[in-house]
Parts: structure tokens; C-alpha cells; sequence
């Protein structure tokens, strides 16, 4: 087997598998779920199941906005850094209304670090809450749609796509996913994940 995913041609011989980093918030650190039912061990137990043995770097803060993310993104990543990154944030700058040029400011720092250490990425997207008004749903959606056309960039236009609206896959608190949720976020993602994994770093 060989990835190209790091600029290099790997084969199955590499000593250490490829790091995913997820940098996100509640919804990808699995609130209000058992450990081994979060989203990151999910993702990592769909990933093995494809033949994709990673290794996943947690960066996922239950409660984080898009300015923690781009705060602790360094230190996340430490010495070693990452293969590909999964960035999952702006869902708690929307509750909170925070202004999306700021939100913007925030992913374009993080998209910026990450492009300088050569980190392919797969953005996921989120929409504001409705009782925040048209116009700030309108801006804060387009902050997603512009990132997401980025050279090395992979984007998911919405993380709950699929689960949210839907009860049975949604916690008592009608934000978060239940396991089935996660189940079903993970198995829509994964072929990106797995297309994001065989990306080549960009230059």
C-alpha cells in the first residue's frame, strides 16, 4: 500500500502511521458521550475498518470558539505536527454572535499555520443559529463557503449534515449528537477523510 502524504511517497513499511489532527469543539470531542463513543474514536475505529491505520492528534476543546482553536493550534500540534487536519469550529461563535469578520480572521489564522507546515485540510462548515437574524446568518455562512475554496483545502460544507433536525440522532439538548449521531457523521465523512489522507501536502 502507498500514500502520498507527506510529499513523499510512503509505503506500508513507514514505522509510524499518518497524524490526523481534529482541531474542533464539542462535537468533535464527544460531549455528552462515553470516550469510546466520541467522534475522534469513532472516526479512528471507521478509518482502521478501511485499511487506514492513523494515528489521531486530539485537538477537539468542548466549548471552543474559533479564536481558542487558532490560540492552542501550535501547541497542538507540538514538534511532530500532522499529516492532514481536520478543523471543526465556529459552532460556539455562532451561539455566542460573534462578529463572523472575526470568526473569519480566526479560521484564515489557523488555514495560514497549517498551509506553513504544509498540512492539507478538510474544513467542515456550520450555521449560525436563526434567532441571530438573516444577515448575520448570511455573513457568518459565507465566511465557510469563502475558506472552503482555498488551494489545499478540502470542504465540507456542514458538520451535522445529515443528523441535525433529526431527534433520534441528536442528544436531550437538541445540539450535540448521540452515538448514532456520531456513527452517522463519521460514516458521510469518511471518504474525505480517506481522500484527505492520500493528499499530498501542499507546497
Amino acid at each position: 500500500m502507498m500514500l502520498a502524504v507527506t510529499g513523499v511517497t510512503m509505503t506500508a513499511a513507514r514505522t509510524a502511521p499518518p497524524r490526523l489532527l481534529v482541531l474542533g469543539d464539542s462535537l468533535t470531542a464527544g460531549y455528552g458521550l462515553a470516550h469510546a463513543d466520541g467522534f475522534e474514536v469513532q472516526l479512528q475505529r471507521a478509518l482502521a475498518g478501511a485499511g487506514h491505520d492513523v494515528t489521531i492528534i486530539d485537538g477537539a476543546v468542548s466549548g471552543d470558539t474559533t479564536a481558542g482553536g487558532r490560540a492552542r493550534l501550535d501547541w497542538t500540534l507540538g514538534d511532530e505536527g500532522a499529516d492532514a487536519a481536520l478543523v471543526e469550529l465556529g459552532a460556539n461563535d455562532g451561539l455566542r454572535g460573534v462578529d463572523p469578520k472575526e470568526m473569519e480572521a480566526n479560521l484564515t489564522a489557523i488555514l495560514d499555520t497549517l498551509a506553513a507546515r504544509h498540512i492539507p485540510v478538510l474544513l467542515t462548515g456550520m450555521y449560525a443559529p436563526p434567532n441571530l437574524g438573516p444577515d448575520y446568518q448570511a455573513a457568518f455562512r459565507a465566511v465557510f463557503d469563502r475558506l472552503g475554496k482555498r488551494p489545499g483545502v478540502l470542504y465540507d460544507p456542514f458538520f451535522l449534515e445529515g443528523v441535525a433536525m433529526h431527534p433520534n440522532l441528536i442528544q436531550a439538548d437538541g445540539l450535540h449528537p448521540n452515538v448514532e449521531g456520531v456513527k452517522a457523521g463519521v460514516a458521510r465523512l469518511l471518504p474525505l477523510v480517506k481522500q484527505l489522507l492520500t493528499t499530498t501536502r501542499p507546497a
